[in-house]
């Protein structure tokens, strides 16, 4: 069984496939083509952002995709500096739009703080006020799941006293090299499943010898077992790319690595992102 026919269940039994296509830095102009091609290969889990800036790109990639709307699971994420419920209503609205579709699968937001602001001051007022936005639209079936992105427990926390939905999916930077585990194991206690973003590093780890050492050991590349990785922690994996040859090999993975080189994995110390040390995820906040 291929891992693209692979899914974890969602509260109210909403499917998600284990293994997903990210769209960070693909252009708008060019996103509806690597849609296209994902779905053929066959993804069917779909992940962008208002941030992106290729909504109206990945929207037009879904409807003309040749797969039913039903069979493909679209994610997007409300932009970090909307911390009002109306901006929030007003933005759904807006993504609803550019993606051109009736619903979206799971709606996130996309962080805590705004990011010129990232992990500095208390914004939990205005996350309360965007979660009721996005549970309202949950409500009225424009959404079918809501959940959060770079979350850290105290904010979680706070979403949870105050919100009515549990938070379904808590999208967060996972990769070998950098594993949040106590993270990890309080979204899994929760009931929050972990999206991974940047499986790969953002490419950094792929001059890794060690890295490289032990996907040898699989006949695997560096990517395929960063990915593999990620699956066995029991996350969606989202590598990001345009390219439908790495989409492929992205996707060739039905090896299982031993509860020693997981461990290795884990344990591995890997945060130089070099040139996107600029973006605040990478800073090391």
């Amino acid at each position: 069984m291929s891992i693209l026919n692979e899914t974890y269940t969602l509260a109210g039994d909403i499917e998600i496939p284990k293994l997903g296509l990210g769209t960070w830095f693909i252009d708008d102009a060019a996103a509806a083509d690597a849609v296209r091609a994902a779905v053929q290969i066959g993804y069917r889990n779909i992940d962008t952002a208002q941030a992106y800036g290729n909504e109206r790109g990945v929207g037009e990639g879904v409807r003309t995709s040749g797969v039913p709307r039903e069979e493909l699971f679209v994610s997007t994420k409300l932009a970090a500096e909307i911390k009002d419920y109306d901006q929030a209503v007003a933005a759904i609205d807006g993504s609803l739009e550019k993606l051109g579709v009736d619903y979206i699968d799971l709606l996130l937001i996309h962080a805590p703080q705004p990011w010129s602001d990232f992990r500095g001051g208390d914004y939990s007022e205005g996350n309360r006020r965007a979660w009721r936005a996005l549970e309202a639209a949950h409500r009225a079936g424009r959404v079918r799941s809501v959940g959060v992105s770079n979350f850290l427990p105290e904010d979680l926390e706070d979403i949870l006293e105050h919100g009515t939905i549990t938070p379904q999916v808590n999208q967060i930077l996972v990769h070998a090299g950098n594993t949040p585990g106590e993270l990890i194991a309080y979204c899994e206690n929760k009931g929050i499943l972990v999206e991974a973003y940047s499986p790969i590093a953002h490419g950094e780890i792929l001059g890794n010898a060690d890295v490289a050492a032990i996907a040898e050991k699989y006949g695997a590349s560096v990517p395929q077992l960063c990915i593999r990785y990620t699956l066995q922690l029991g996350a969606v994996s989202l590598p990001k790319t345009a390219n439908p040859d790495h989409m492929r090999s992205n996707a060739q993975v039905d090896f299982v690595i031993s509860a020693e080189d997981m461990a290795a994995l884990r344990n591995l110390d890997e945060q130089d992102y070099g040139d996107s040390s600029v973006f605040p995820v990478y800073s090391g906040k």
